[in-house]
Parts: C-alpha cells; structure tokens; sequence
C-alpha cells in the first residue's frame, strides 16, 4: 500500500466508533476542489504492492492499540486504486479492526469484490454531482455507469453506508440536488458537506466561487424525504 500518513485517533470519520484514519496516494479524478491535493498529485507514486516503512509502522500502531481502537477508516485519494487494497484490509481484520472504506466509486470491480470477501462494515461514497454534470465536475472524462453500478451495490448490500456531496458554490446549482436526490433515492443516508477553499487542489476555483453562495439548509429541505438520514456537516 502507498500510505500517505495516517491519523492515529478520528472520533468523526468512522460513525459510532473510535478510529484511525489511514489515506492512500493516488486518486483517478482531478476534483478542482478536493481538500487533499497531496494525496491526489501523488498518483505516479503509486506502490507496485510492496509493503513500505509508512505500512510496517501503521500495523505496529495498531497492534498496540488492540482494545483501544475499534476500526480503521481507509481513505484517499481513491483507495481503491491500490493492488494490494485487499490483502491490507485482511491484515487489519485479522487484527480484530471494524473496516471503512471511503470511495469516489470509480472501481465498481473492486468494490464489488471487498462486499463478496465480506471485508467491510461501512462504506462512504463520495457523489460529485448529478449524472449529467460528473465530468465536467471531478475534471475529466468518466465512465457514468461504473459510478452508477458503485451506488446500486453499496444501495443493494447490507452494510451501513452513506452517500455525501460537498457543496461548491459555482459549480453546484440547487437543481442538480434535485437531480442527486432522484437518483439516489431512497438510500438510508446523504449528507451535504460545507466547502472550504483553506486548501485545495486547483487555486483557480477561487475565481468561480468568489462572491458565490448556495443554500445548504433550502437543499435539504427540497430532498429530505428522498433518504432514510439526511444531514449537514460543517
């Protein structure tokens, strides 16, 4: 796995649980505003499966803290670009960790496998935008379907989960909400998330957003009765 760091203690990322929150290198979209541009511009790092100084170190925290820590969230960049996604999370399992895996859904394949192997307990998936708008959204062409196939399994499994959007102004309008809530239908929950341009990973976001607002709470209201838990964090 190529760890970028890791956070030895969340009480956020994983729900209901005390946590540490490991992030990959490397992500397959080019979202103006994701807040971790490192962990993005890293992807001709990406590690050819070998374990590395960062991993050993990581596993050694954990055994230590056996007991204290219930599960380990593995975010991005998109984890699931990693060839060796599969064989970390059996490592950690075996340590007795609960396992969150945060996702842009761009890997159905891999996604679909982790659900098979039955080594998830919860999965966050990250809805850019309305179907029609992805890939002028995340920056660059992509395949609709598999981000469509990602929902129905993570919709379809019986794992807890949750659908979110960070909210940009200037590039989300409220009726792609309207579109978002259609789609997503009846999923047991969607968040909206605040955005904060304090770091990002293209400065010239800030032109389009400059001056821009969108209603979080009006959101909410038009599509709540869409989904099972709805909410906003800031």
């Amino acid at each position: 796995m190529n760890i970028g760091g890791y956070q030895k203690l969340t009480l956020i990322d994983f729900p209901g649980h005390l946590a540490t929150t490991v992030f990959t290198v490397g992500c397959n979209f080019h979202c103006p505003f994701c807040h971790n541009p490192e962990l993005v511009l890293g992807a001709s790092q990406l590690a050819s499966g070998t374990e590395n100084k960062t991993e050993r170190e990581f596993f050694e925290f954990l055994k230590k803290r056996k007991g204290k820590l219930e599960g380990v969230c593995i975010t991005g960049g998109e984890p699931t670009l990693q060839p060796d996604l599969v064989q970390f999370i059996q490592k950690v399992r075996a340590l007795g960790y609960l396992v969150k895996l945060d996702t842009n859904g761009a890997r159905p394949d891999i996604l679909k496998k982790l659900l098979d192997l039955k080594l998830l307990d919860f999965v966050a998936m990250d809805i850019k935008n309305q179907p029609a708008r992805y890939s002028e959204t995340v920056g660059l062409k992509v395949d609709i379907e598999r981000i469509r196939l990602s929902v129905d399994l993570i919709k379809n499994s019986r794992l807890l989960y949750e659908f979110r959007t960070t909210v940009v102004p200037g590039i989300h309008t409220e009726k792609d909400f309207l579109k978002i809530a259609k789609w997503l239908s009846g999923a047991k929950a969607y968040y909206l998330q605040e955005y904060r341009e304090d770091m990002i990973l293209d400065k010239n976001l800030k032109k389009k957003t400059k001056g821009k607002k969108i209603d979080l709470e009006k959101i909410q209201s038009a599509i709540l009765k869409n989904f099972g838990k709805m909410g906003i964090r800031r």
